[in-house]
């Protein structure tokens, strides 16, 4: 389990990112890199990490699943996921 501080700290980022977002493109294409830079540091999607959002475990991410592959392996065991089960042959 990640550090309830470092869960928030990312939660706090992509509310940034989808705040900033429109006005992040507009700049963009107008190619003015001054306004960008008045932009939060935090309201650049670079700054976002793949993190697992059941217990924020930053490495063995699924990105399709959106979990680590510890929290995959115990739900589909369990049967939380559907349409995964394990192999047998």
């Amino acid at each position: 389990m990640a550090k309830e501080s470092i869960k928030a700290r990312q939660r706090k980022r992509e509310k940034l990112v989808a705040q900033f977002a429109d006005k992040r493109a507009a700049l963009k294409a107008a190619g003015d890199y001054a306004g960008l830079d008045l932009l939060p540091k935090n309201a650049s999607p670079v700054r976002l990490k793949n993190r697992c959002h059941l217990t924020g475990r930053p490495r063995g991410y699924m990105r399709y699943f959106g979990i680590s592959r510890i929290m995959f392996r115990d739900m589909a065991l369990n049967g939380l996921i559907p349409g995964v089960k394990k192999a047998s042959w």
